[in-house]
């Protein structure tokens, strides 16, 4: 056992099909917590699902994966595991499914012309658009 992580709890975590008796860092929201490399392989963060072409399917998460960045600058980040058992299949998206929502990167919100670029997504406006606003709050000003 880690000198450092002296306070660890035996908790109860349940996969889908069996109950694991596991070491933890103790609780959090009414889930048990655990640190970088002590969660069961049976428990992954929705982006280990994805790696492996998961998803979640619904369920709630089972525990928490908590840890500290080290460099450059120390903060806490807590990640949700999910139960491998309880997940399903990533769905294949649907054809034309990824050119309709291309489209809509590529739309202005005021003109609505489709543009051969992203529009970017803090104002949702081609650059024509956006510069004519620019210049009419300009003249507001003066």
């Amino acid at each position: 056992m880690n000198p450092r992580n002296r306070r660890q709890a035996v908790t109860t975590v349940f996969d889908g099909r069996t109950h694991h008796a596991c070491l933890c860092r103790g609780e959090r929201d009414g889930l048990p917590v655990f640190g970088w490399g002590e969660a069961p392989s049976t428990l992954l963060t929705r982006t280990q699902l994805r790696e492996v072409g998961l998803r979640p399917n619904g369920q709630d998460p089972v525990a928490l994966l908590v840890f500290r960045h080290h460099r450059p600058y120390a903060r806490e980040t807590v990640a949700e595991l999910f139960s491998v058992e309880r997940a399903a299949v990533k769905r294949p998206p649907v054809p034309g499914q990824l050119d309709h929502a291309m489209e809509a990167r590529r739309t202005c919100v005021d003109c609505g012309e489709v543009q051969n670029y992203c529009v970017p997504t803090s104002t949702r406006q081609c650059w024509t658009c956006f510069e004519g606003e620019q210049a009419d709050r300009v003249e507001v000003a003066a």
